[in-house]
């Protein structure tokens, strides 16, 4: 008798997915990297060939606003030569399908909106927003280039330097926006993991809060990562292939 041979993880499928009432995707730089983005702690990632002391904190934007802003707007550049792919495609199908289905993101880039993806929460902000502290937030979805670095609504001789609506190393996270996503997660039936390693807290508590509410957890990462075993199923496949696999659309 032939040992009984175990199923394929790449074959992972869940036909009925539409019945679920609420499926959580959990997005990460993973997602973003196929459409030629950087990452940021991988390997070429952006912190491997920049200081965040330099760019990417508070006590660097108030030594240097210009410096910080300059490097903001070549990351958006950067974002804006890349296109989003077919997984980002595929989670705007699933979305127009089944309301259920919600996404929490920790990229600040803006692809899965520019895919016409609805997101229910961006956990470390945008590069496309900047806040004023008199006048709160603003969209900026002009160019690469802001269309204003200081705040317009403030009288001229002392208006603020713009920051970008980011949470940078050192800052304290968004609450409001962190207990939204944990309501989601609460509710979640389905919790997949898609593009993220696991190493960023508190975004990184989200899988195993899954876990215990008793939710399915799935990860689709091309790669093992520190925040695998918390997935009882899990995917090798980058991101435009693992959502088409496991979410199968029939039109």
């Amino acid at each position: 008798m032939s040992p009984e041979i175990p199923p394929d993880p790449r074959c992972i499928s869940i036909p009925g997915w539409q019945h679920l009432q609420r499926i959580v995707l959990f997005t990460g730089a993973g997602l973003s990297a196929e459409s030629g983005v950087p990452t940021y702690r991988g390997a070429g990632g952006i912190w491997h060939q920049y200081r965040y002391q330099d760019y990417a904190c508070q006590r660097a934007f108030e030594r240097d606003p210009v410096k910080v802003l300059d490097f903001h707007a070549l990351r958006r550049a950067t974002v804006l030569d890349c296109p989003p792919h077919a997984g980002h495609a595929h989670i705007r199908a699933m979305q127009a399908r089944h309301p259920g289905v919600q996404v929490i993101t920790q990229n600040i880039d803006g692809l899965l909106q520019r895919a016409g993806v609805r997101v229910e929460a961006e956990l470390h902000g945008s590069l496309w927003r900047l806040r004023c502290p008199v006048h709160g937030v603003r969209i900026d979805q002009a160019a690469a280039e802001f269309a204003s670095r200081r705040c317009p609504d403030c009288p001229p001789e002392r208006a603020p330097w713009l920051r970008p609506d980011i949470t940078w190393f050192e800052d304290a996270v968004n609450t409001d926006v962190f207990e939204h996503a944990a309501m989601l997660v609460d509710d979640a039936e389905l919790f997949v993991g898609i593009g993220t390693s696991g190493a960023v807290w508190p975004a990184a508590g989200f899988a195993e809060r899954a876990r215990q509410r008793g939710a399915r957890l799935i990860e689709i990462n091309p790669e093992d990562n520190e925040a695998s075993s918390l997935y009882g199923e899990r995917l090798r496949l980058p991101a435009s292939q693992g959502l088409a696999t496991l979410f199968p659309i029939n039109d």
